[in-house]
């Protein structure tokens, strides 16, 4: 399936700045239109922790995602989830049902690692 929209220049891949954080906290965040989870990310000194709300309730218990590793968009303005403010955009990718898969490195690297 080929993809839709023009095409990007390289240089515009280079500027979204995409991290390895560490999941520190998680927690229920049902006044949200799709349920959602809330999260704080470890993103290392150069960052810091910043906040996310993301569409996995369908696959995730909180429980299950603290200590986790994610990639996520870091350079995005925030942007207003309900009453609560996103700082970042965890990635993640659909699965058969269309339920969200995070997206992680597959070993353990130090946060705040950017991906190339």
């Amino acid at each position: 399936m080929a993809a839709s929209g023009s095409n990007l220049k390289f240089d515009d891949f280079l500027k979204i700045d995409i991290r390895v954080g560490r999941i520190v906290e998680a927690e229920p965040y049902p006044e949200a239109r799709v349920p959602s989870i809330k999260m704080r990310v470890d993103f290392g000194p150069e960052i810091g922790m910043k906040k996310s709300s993301a569409q996995v309730a369908a696959r995730y218990e909180p429980e299950s995602l603290r200590g986790r590793l994610v990639l996520a968009v870091v350079n995005f303005p925030p942007r207003q989830i309900g009453k609560f403010m996103s700082e970042v955009l965890v990635l993640g990718v659909p699965d058969d049902e269309g339920n969200v898969v995070l997206l992680a490195p597959d070993a353990d690297v130090p946060v705040g690692g950017r991906m190339y």
